[in-house]
């Protein structure tokens, strides 16, 4: 797993890396945890290590799979089922949301490597927190990755040491 990006020269590369060493920080956050820990929620906020991981694999793939490449949500979501995305429900297991975060980090590198370049520009959905009209090329929507990724990873960070106490540094193993 990265934590220090290899200095590249290609601009598509750096920026896969750089997304993929948030999700190795999110992947981090919850080694070594039982799925009671995983899923507990250690703070008064409603989030959980799962729930981020999972939020953060969800997100990942409405920005890549829905907005850049407009294939349908693998996870449909609503006003009634928003909340399901920060949490496991029905007998998910963090094992589930590692490998649903492995597939969608799969699907991000073809959907990202088919591109003929990172100017390609898409619509963004329409959607209160959007500007109507807004477009967005895939080179922001990867810079956007990384800045949702690493604020999620904080969060992670901060669940995870209060879950057990275990840092950031000390998981590096995971």
């Amino acid at each position: 797993m990265p934590v220090l990006v290899s200095a590249e020269t290609d601009e598509r590369a750096a920026l896969l890396q750089f997304v993929e060493a948030q999700r190795g920080a999110l992947r981090r956050a919850v080694g070594g945890l039982t799925e009671e820990q995983a899923s507990s929620r250690p703070t008064v906020s409603e989030l959980s290590v799962a729930g981020v991981l999972k939020h953060c694999a969800e997100m990942e793939s409405n920005w890549v799979r829905v907005i850049l490449a407009g294939r349908p949500s693998l996870r449909q979501r609503d006003q009634s089922n928003w909340g399901d995305s920060f949490r496991l429900v029905d007998g998910e297991t963090v094992d589930d949301v590692l490998a649903f975060q492995e597939a969608v980090s799969a699907e991000t590198a073809e959907i990202i490597a088919a591109l003929p370049d990172l100017d390609v520009e898409v619509p963004l959905p329409e959607a209160p927190w959007f500007p109507q009209g807004s477009h967005r090329s895939a080179r922001w929507i990867l810079l956007h990755l990384v800045e949702e990724l690493a604020r999620h990873a904080g969060h992670a960070d901060i669940l995870r040491e209060s879950v057990d106490g275990a840092t950031a540094f000390a998981l590096l193993g995971w």
